[in-house]
């Protein structure tokens, strides 16, 4: 596995993130609201949001260059207790158990840091099958199969959704 280190995101990662999110195969499993192209100015204004404690994100760091993001998102109300994990990382560190261990990693971080969160969860594309696997590595349980709920490029697709819990 490639060393990989997760840190706050700094200013100075601007080029290295506009670098590896202009990559169509980063945005085309994630939500709508991650651009593509992903501009300069989508760079800086994540960044602005990154440095701040809450959804508490963080830099997945390799070689001392900002390769990809991995965030974990508070619910609110009923979910109170429940944060949604979002991640993503550049087309050329793919396939190396960086995200495997990344993700352990900030589950760990995000257990310790929010002691009332009893349950993480991800809900990957059902067509994204690396991405599955990254959560089962990780120790991630599927919960649930929701067909046709997904929109994405005009196509429709099914949420998988993952979890790990509290133990």
């Amino acid at each position: 596995m490639t060393a990989f280190h997760l840190r706050p995101f700094h200013s100075d990662d601007l080029p290295a993130l506009v670098k590896h999110a202009n990559d169509p195969t980063v945005a085309a499993f994630l939500t709508d609201a991650f651009p593509h192209p992903y501009t300069e100015v989508h760079g800086k204004a994540f960044l602005q949001e990154a440095i701040k404690d809450l959804p508490f994100r963080r830099c997945v760091d390799i070689h001392g260059e900002c390769c990809g993001a991995i965030g974990l998102h508070p619910k609110a109300d009923l979910w109170r207790n429940n944060m949604e994990l979002g991640y993503w990382l550049g087309k050329a560190h793919r396939g190396k158990g960086i995200m495997t261990g990344a993700i352990k990693e900030m589950v760990l971080l995000g257990f310790e840091r929010f002691p009332e969160v009893t349950r993480m969860y991800a809900t990957p594309f059902g067509s994204n099958i690396a991405s599955q696997r990254v959560l089962e590595k990780a120790g991630f349980t599927l919960e649930a199969k929701l067909h046709g709920t997904l929109v994405k490029n005009g196509r429709t697709e099914d949420e998988w959704i993952y979890a790990v819990r509290r133990h």
